[in-house]
């Protein structure tokens, strides 16, 4: 009997997702990737230089390194010729981090998580990712489209943090969010027109697990996600003028989440 049109049409996608790899690039990111465990490998390639400083990293990981010309560098390996990529190159598999609410599950901690609505540069959210890591959130999660997927460029900015930080891409941000709340989250959306300042919000909930959500720069929460949120509140500005990068707003939204009740934000 012949599959249907939709049958074929998920093999095909569970194919494509299977082929799919990510070139990594820089010392920092490449060595972490060599390190962890979770990681699949596939090929490896750097300057006589980069394999000397990257030494302990590739023995761990078992690879036998390309060495290769650093002139020519962006010939042998699939990466802009731009790429800061320090000698270093690693093709992996992008990582799977299994499901939000098993990742997220609050258990004894007040656990914070960072959702991403529509944020797709990757220098930003390797930037998230770096104060994520630092701040102690249990992941960020964001859609499959519409936001910043796992490359070599997000990876060099987050630098590491890629490999030990969950980055959950999901299909639908707002279903994330829904399935969040019915574990006991309390949301909130950050939103420079908010009534709300960041630390009062926070002061309503400083025993609860809360998830922080970051609009793109411009537009900001999408109208369904402003109204999934449970609370909007604002980063307040000591000037007249005043707006952050999305990145340095996670920043200051992460830590004032660690210190509820003792900050100002």
């Amino acid at each position: 009997m012949k599959k249907p049109a939709w049958v074929i049409d998920k093999e095909r996608s569970k194919r494509a997702a299977a082929a799919e790899t990510v070139w990594l690039f820089g010392l920092h990111a490449v060595r972490d990737a060599l390190v962890n465990p979770d990681r699949t490998r596939l090929r490896l390639v750097l300057s006589k230089n980069a394999a000397d400083k990257l030494a302990e990293a590739i023995a761990q990981s078992g690879m036998e390194p390309e060495i290769v010309d650093v002139r020519r560098f962006a010939k042998d390996v699939p990466i802009a010729e731009d790429s800061v990529h320090q000698g270093a190159a690693l093709e992996v598999k992008p990582l799977d981090w299994g499901k939000v609410t098993d990742l997220c599950e609050p258990g004894q901690a007040s656990p914070v998580v960072v959702l991403l609505d529509r944020v797709t540069d990757p220098h930003n959210v390797g930037a998230i990712l770096r104060s994520a890591e630092v701040f102690g959130a249990r992941a960020v999660v964001a859609p499959h489209r519409h936001s910043a997927p796992e490359t070599g460029a997000l990876a060099k900015t987050a630098s590491g943090a890629l490999e030990r930080q969950p980055y959950l891409r999901v299909k639908n941000l707002g279903d994330a969010i829904e399935e969040l709340q019915k574990i006991g989250y309390v949301v909130y959306g950050l939103a420079g027109e908010a009534e709300m300042t960041l630390a009062e919000g926070l002061a309503k909930s400083p025993h609860l697990p809360i998830a922080l959500v970051m609009g793109a720069e411009g537009p900001g929460l999408r109208e369904r996600t402003r109204e999934l949120c449970d609370h909007l509140v604002k980063i307040p500005f000591a000037a007249d003028f005043g707006s952050l990068n999305v990145s340095n707003a996670a920043a200051v939204a992460l830590y004032a989440a660690q210190n509820r009740g003792t900050t100002k934000a």
